[in-house]
């Protein structure tokens, strides 16, 4: 039985990507390069800087200048977190229907905290959430289970009995080796790039709404 739901923030809890989007073509235009559509900042919105700056410049993690270019992308993006950021449609009502029921949520991301605190703060949900674990609050981030494993015990509930809503492989990766049920969140940033039916979660949902299938 379900006790709780825990869910990805970037693609889906919010759609973040217009203002990821935003951070990064302000940054390309800083260096001369043309802007990026949303359609293709979508595709990397929840691989973070990394995914955008490899998109936007070719930049990879191993490359010498990719910390300075990641520390420019996200001062960026600390001065636009909300500018366009929003639920996506129906979130606000599955998070009332969870807590009429009386089954506690909260939100394991690994967006750091410097940006999921305020950006929560801006969206309401901060002081609703029963648990927050962002990427800098544990060793390891996900696709390991510890930032899972982590909020379980904030919360008192035991893995078997949580959920877990994200929309990336890695989602379903630290669900299954945390022994939290996996769902796909199909409406978020997964669906354009690849193939979330082969990625071995318990289900795939388009709509926020029909989390309740699974409680």
């Amino acid at each position: 039985m379900i006790h709780a739901v825990l869910f990805d923030l970037d693609g889906t809890l919010a759609d973040t990507a217009p203002d990821l989007g935003y951070a990064l073509n302000q940054q390309l235009a800083l260096h001369g390069k043309q802007p990026i559509s949303l359609e293709q900042i979508r595709v990397e919105a929840s691989n973070g800087a990394r995914g955008l700056l490899k998109l936007g410049f070719g930049v990879t993690h191993t490359d010498r200048k990719y910390e300075t270019m990641r520390e420019e992308f996200l001062a960026i993006y600390a001065e636009n977190l909300c500018k366009e950021t929003q639920l996506f449609p129906g979130i606000t009502e599955i998070l009332s229907e969870l807590e009429a029921r009386t089954i506690c949520w909260g939100i394991v991301t690994n967006k750091p905290s410097r940006f999921t605190l305020p950006l929560l703060q801006m969206l309401g949900l901060k002081q609703r959430a029963a648990v927050i674990v962002s990427g800098d609050d544990t060793n390891y981030s996900k696709p390991h289970p510890e930032p899972l494993l982590t909020a379980c015990r904030k919360i008192n509930i035991s893995p078997q009995n949580c959920l877990y809503l994200g929309d990336d492989l890695r989602d379903v990766e630290a669900s299954r080796a945390a022994g939290i049920m996996p769902i796909i969140a199909g409406y978020g940033y997964s669906g354009s790039h690849s193939q979330p039916d082969t990625w071995g979660a318990d289900g795939i949902i388009n709509h926020p709404g029909n989390l309740l299938d699974y409680i």
